[in-house]
């Protein structure tokens, strides 16, 4: 009494497990472009990454020019003030350039290299 039953096509289907579905030549293509198109737009972040990198560099290195420029044209302006004093001015020409009074005399000490 015992049968014997044939097992059915769909069960055998099922039960196989090693069985790969090939991918159709369309997917293959697709696949492709797909990772195409993600290299090329890892390539242009990584691009823009680099140039705000540099960009950032240069600002610094600009901002630092400015700054200079500033401290400069404060120096500047200081003197151009200075300048416009007489006594100042006065002052300036004996202590740099020597010159006298009237009726003034200057006097050149010898440096002593004794010291």
């Amino acid at each position: 009494m015992a049968e014997k039953k044939a097992p059915a096509k769909t069960a055998e289907k099922k039960k196989n497990p090693k069985k790969k579905k090939k991918l159709t030549p369309f997917l293959k293509f697709l696949c492709y472009v797909i990772i195409g198109a993600s290299a090329f737009l890892f390539y242009e972040v990584f691009s823009e990454i680099y140039t705000t990198f540099q960009l950032r560099k240069q600002l610094a290195e600009v901002e630092e020019k400015y700054q200079q420029v500033l401290d400069e044209n404060a120096y500047l302006t200081s003197e151009k003030e200075k300048l416009e004093d007489p006594d100042y001015v006065a002052s300036y020409a004996r202590g740099t350039y020597l010159l006298s009074k009237d009726d003034e005399q200057i006097f050149y000490l010898p440096e002593n290299e004794d010291r």
